[in-house]
């Protein structure tokens, strides 16, 4: 490969590094133009952490005789124990641990036995085996990992040339580089939406990070908390109180997400959320399957709690309709993309009433406005209550 190749492959990586194209197209196209490029790869792969919630880390698979399609491993939280002991048997550590920024075994018998995976690939036919670790500076560690790790492997005999190698060494770097920033973007994206929401989250990306700047909307309002949450978490060790809290929020999220809502805020053992659709039937249709969704999982979750032995309870569910602004509320140094408004404040008077009445859903007449016959008729009346901060009564409807 001559230095015109090489160039050409770096000025390629640039353009699509800065276009965003994803980790994946990047190794696949990155391969085939090395190829090309009179470089025989059969075989790379690429480790980069994620910066998520569950999974810790990625990785990423290209082989010639699948290709142009790339494989993605993603290596999960609750599986860190298998993952801690692939990672303890494998180069990279052995690079680490003896502060190698490169390591090439020629893929004989010998080293074999070094490293699991050099058997593997020689059973596969492969000659050659190099890796490299490309380090990020202290300020730009992404999560836990603050290196990006390249395998490459050939099945040439004789293994990669001295010329193989060092162009490896000027492309693999570039290669590093576009891979950490999409991956930095993704992370971001990952991030917000964990963090504020799936709707709120693309809008602060899109660049709504103004302060005030809001707009009016009408939603389909939920809020939901835990029966007797204040009593279970003075009773029980705080060992049992996060897994609980983590049940259920789950039960709830999941339940609001696939139904099409959003979850804005986790408050304590509460949630609120919003269904929007251009027809309000829809998202009130839609917020009243989540919460039978929400019931099917808490069935579950009481069976499986019941036979371990681990204490459980329930979840009260408020559903409202009304006009709320959506935006940043906050100051220069904190901002809290969120909805306010009266709405607001009654949906979640509503969720209070649930437990004074003993019912695990509690709708608005507004709410229950908006529903076609065939499920409104499954409502009746629970009559009419004062809510707090709310002036007036409201008529409140149940199963």
């Amino acid at each position: 490969m001559d230095t015109a190749q090489i160039s050409a492959i770096n000025a390629w990586l640039i353009d699509q590094g800065l276009l965003g194209r994803s980790e994946a197209l990047l190794l696949s196209g990155f391969c085939e133009r090395c190829r090309n490029a009179g470089l025989p790869l059969v075989q790379a792969a690429i480790f980069f952490d994620t910066l998520h919630p569950v999974n810790e880390s990625r990785g990423l698979y290209w082989d010639l005789a699948k290709s142009p399609s790339v494989s993605q491993t993603e290596y999960s939280r609750y599986e860190a124990e298998d993952n801690a002991r692939r990672w303890h048997g494998s180069p990279f550590h052995h690079m680490l641990e003896n502060n190698l920024a490169e390591l090439h075994l020629p893929l004989d018998e010998a080293n074999d036995k070094r490293f699991s995976i050099l058997g593997d690939l020689r059973e596969e036919g492969q000659s050659d085996y190099l890796a490299l670790i490309h380090h990020l500076g202290n300020d730009e560690v992404n999560g836990e990992m603050d290196n990006i790790y390249s395998r490459w492997s050939t099945s040439t005999p004789g293994g990669f040339g001295e010329d193989d190698i060092g162009a490896l060494h000027k492309l693999a770097p570039a290669l590093a580089l576009a891979i950490k920033s999409v991956s930095l973007s993704q992370t971001a994206r990952a991030l917000v939406e964990v963090y504020l929401g799936k709707d709120a989250g693309s809008r602060v990306l899109r660049g709504r990070i103004g302060r005030g700047r809001v707009e009016s909307i009408s939603a389909v309002l939920w809020f939901s908390d835990m029966e007797n949450y204040t009593m279970l978490s003075e009773h029980i060790d705080s060992n049992e109180l996060i897994p609980l809290l983590n049940d259920y929020s789950e039960a709830v999220i999941s339940s609001v997400q696939e139904a099409g809502g959003d979850v804005l805020k986790l408050i304590g053992d509460g949630a609120l959320a919003l269904f929007r659709h251009d027809d309000a039937t829809r998202a009130a249709e839609a917020a009243l399957q989540a919460q039978q969704r929400l019931q099917t999982r808490l069935e579950s979750l009481r069976d499986s709690r019941l036979r371990g032995g681990r204490p459980h309870t329930s979840i009260y569910v408020a559903l409202h309709v009304g006009s709320v602004f959506y935006g940043n509320i906050g100051s220069d140094e904190r901002l809290d993309f969120t909805v306010v408004g009266p709405a607001v404040n009654e949906v979640c008077r509503i969720s209070s009433t649930c437990r004074q009445v003993g019912q695990s859903l509690l709708v608005s007449r507004e709410f229950l406005d908006l529903l076609p016959a065939s499920a409104a008729v499954l409502f009746r009346s629970n009559g009419t209550h004062s809510l707090k901060g709310v002036s007036g009564k409201r008529e409140l409807f149940g199963y």
